[in-house]
């Protein structure tokens, strides 16, 4: 049977950055992929219309790369997501997961280092409880560059990867899919340049056996 995929990005590239290989295999293996897309930049918080509408261009072209069979925007305010109550955060979460009933949840880290990212995994999280959501089987946490890496070293902080897929027949549109967030990568060693994201892949893929792969820490799974 087909499953339904969501991934929670807190931020456009997101997405690709920790499980864009594995959504492209999801998609090849005939699953509905679905792009929950938390925040976006707003005049009204200082970014320049050019800039949004760079944005808006880059979601259109990589939502048409990985063929997503819906894209939901929160619109909460890029930086800020703590501002807002978790009350109305999770009743947002909800109303989307309500919509598709999705079997498999991939969201962030939840010692992330952005605290976007960790107030979003709260109010997703409780968005998967069993009683609530009985359609929920699959809930991982993705590791993504930049946010992961920087998270404290302390054993209730680390990301300690325990699923992994490879991603081999899928690296290369990987790529080709980040590089079109032109905005969000430079030149290694920055931390999303292209050549750090491969090699990380590189990296995933010799503890999994296989040339190239991503990893994620899986929370909870139904059979």
């Amino acid at each position: 049977m087909s499953q339904k995929v969501i991934v929670v990005a807190l931020h456009p590239d997101d997405e690709t950055l920790g499980a864009g290989g594995t959504l492209l295999k999801h998609k090849a293996d005939g699953c509905e992929v679905h792009w929950l897309i938390c925040t976006e930049m707003k005049v009204e918080d200082g970014f320049d219309p050019k800039v949004i509408e760079k944005r808006e261009q880059e979601i259109k072209k990589v939502s048409e790369l990985y063929d997503f069979n819906s894209v939901y925007r929160l619109g909460l305010s890029t930086m800020m997501v703590d501002t807002y109550s978790m009350k109305y955060l999770v009743a947002l979460v909800s109303d989307v997961f309500g919509q598709i009933k999705p079997n498999i949840v991939y969201l962030p880290f939840k010692s992330d280092v952005h605290s976007d990212h960790k107030v979003m995994f709260e109010a997703v999280y409780s968005c998967t409880k069993v009683f609530r959501y009985p359609f929920v089987k699959k809930i991982l946490m993705m590791e993504t560059p930049s946010e992961t890496d920087y998270a404290l070293s302390t054993k209730e902080d680390c990301f300690a990867p325990n699923v992994f897929t490879d991603i081999s027949s899928y690296i290369q549109k990987k790529m080709e899919i980040m590089a079109v967030y032109e905005s969000e990568i430079a030149e290694h060693p920055f931390p999303r340049s292209l050549k750090n994201i491969k090699a990380l892949a590189r990296v995933r893929g010799s503890s999994s056996g296989c040339e190239f792969a991503e990893s994620f820490m899986l929370l909870k799974e139904i059979n």
